[in-house]
C-alpha cells in the first residue's frame, strides 16, 4: 500500500491493538481530498458536495450489526436536517452490496460510498486497518469551507460512536 505513516495501536479491534495507515486528521485541518464511488460506480470526491456541511461516517462493513445500527441511526437523525447537510457513510464494501443493503434498510438520506478501488479515503484520513484492509470506525464533520470541525475516531472499532456529539457539531454550522 505504498509508504504510509503507520500508527500502531491507534485503535482496538475486538480488544486487540490495531495499526492504522495514514495521517491522523485533526479538528482545524483542511479536509484531505479523496476519491470513492457511489452505488452507480460514479466517482465522489470532497468537492462533489462543495459548499455544503458534510457528515462523514466511516464503518468497516455495513453487513455487521454495529455498522448497520450506526448507519440507520444517522439516517434517521439526518432526515430532520436541511439539504445544506450531506451525509456519507464510507466503507470498503462493494457498491453493489451497499446498494442492496440500503434498499433493504430503507436508507434514503445517507449516501453510501465505497472506498474499495484504491482506499484513498482510508489512507488520506488515516483509517485503513493495516492487517484487515478495512476502515476503522470514525465520524467527521467538515464545514462549508472544507475545514474539519469534528473528529471522533472510535477507540474500539466494534463500538458505536457518540451520535449526539456529531449531530451537535453539524447543527452548530447551520
Amino acid at each position: 500500500m505504498g509508504n504510509y505513516q503507520e500508527r500502531e495501536g491507534a485503535v482496538l479491534f475486538k480488544g486487540n491493538p490495531a495499526t492504522l495507515l495514514g495521517p491522523e486528521v485533526k479538528v482545524g485541518d483542511v479536509a484531505p481530498d479523496f476519491r470513492v464511488v457511489d452505488n452507480g460506480l460514479q466517482p465522489v470526491t470532497l468537492a462533489t458536495a462543495a459548499g455544503k456541511i458534510r457528515l462523514i461516517t466511516v464503518v468497516p462493513s455495513l453487513d455487521t450489526p454495529t455498522c448497520d445500527t450506526m448507519t440507520r441511526q444517522f439516517n434517521q437523525e439526518v432526515a430532520t436536517l436541511p439539504d445544506a447537510v450531506v451525509a456519507y457513510t464510507i466503507s470498503v464494501d462493494l457498491p453493489f452490496a451497499q446498494k442492496r443493503w440500503c434498499g433493504n434498510a430503507g436508507i434514503d438520506r445517507v449516501q453510501t460510498l465505497s472506498d474499495y478501488q484504491d482506499r484513498s479515503f482510508g489512507l488520506n484520513y488515516g483509517l485503513l486497518l493495516q492487517n484487515l484492509k478495512l476502515l476503522a470506525r470514525a465520524v467527521y464533520v467538515i464545514d462549508q469551507n472544507d475545514k474539519v470541525v469534528y473528529v471522533e475516531l472510535v477507540p474500539e472499532v466494534t463500538a458505536e460512536p457518540n451520535y449526539a456529539a456529531a449531530l451537535a457539531a453539524v447543527k452548530e454550522l447551520l
